[in-house]
């Protein structure tokens, strides 16, 4: 999977069958095979990295994707390869509530859809990740506590483009109820490796912040 440029990805939240999800609901149809859940979840920060004396983490705010372009979002696994549904042809449905970012999509269509429906169903795969293009952001400092740790986080306060949901394995948000990936081609690594060197830049620009205007006010 190409690293597209400004695009960055989040393992978030739990997806699930729609009957799991509501279990009073009718069977399904053999034809549509649902699944729900959330790509993101607003005002709940997760790590996104930390070393010896700095916490990097982030937030999405409540109104992220008031003004957010979603006019094709795509559903795939891992970020690439084929498209399991997509907004354009009514197969799936991006919707930010007060909650998050709830997805529900019909995987009924095609065989690898099922396929990965059944893994769903069967707890294999029960994650989820969203690609995305921030719109503005901004960043807010702790001092230092008793465990010695700056507290670095970053708000992204709009999302200005969103490009796809995916079905993956390794949460960013522990607390979060979404993910599933799979790492026997790499991409995962790369992601994180991408996600990795922008989050050390600008924590080195942060920490180079900090320290200055400690030694200021000394």
């Amino acid at each position: 999977m190409p690293i597209m440029k400004n695009r960055e990805y989040r393992n978030m939240m739990e997806i699930r069958t729609a009957e799991a999800a509501n279990p009073d609901t009718e069977e399904q149809t053999e034809e549509r095979k649902i699944v729900e859940g959330y790509a993101t979840v607003f005002d709940s920060p997760y790590v996104l990295f930390r070393d010896d004396d700095v916490v990097f983490s982030e937030v999405i705010a409540p109104n992220a994707f008031d003004e957010t372009d979603m006019s094709d979002v795509i559903m795939q696994y891992n970020h690439e390869g084929r498209v399991f549904a997509r907004i354009s042809n009514e197969t799936l449905t991006v919707n930010p509530d007060e909650h998050g970012l709830f997805v529900s999509a019909d995987l009924g269509g095609t065989e690898i859809g099922r396929g990965l429906y059944e893994e769903i169903k069967g707890g294999y795969t029960d994650k989820m990740s969203f690609g995305f293009v921030v719109g503005d952001d901004e960043y807010s400092e702790m001092e230092a506590g008793d465990d010695g740790m700056y507290y670095v986080l970053r708000t992204i306060k709009s999302i200005s483009k969103l490009y796809d949901v995916s079905a993956v394995s390794i949460p960013a948000n522990d607390a979060t109820e979404i993910s599933v990936r799979e790492l026997s081609d790499g991409v995962i690594e790369k992601v994180q490796a991408e996600r990795l060197k922008s989050a050390e830049l600008e924590l080195a620009k942060r920490r180079l912040e900090i320290r200055a205007k400690a030694l200021m006010e000394r």
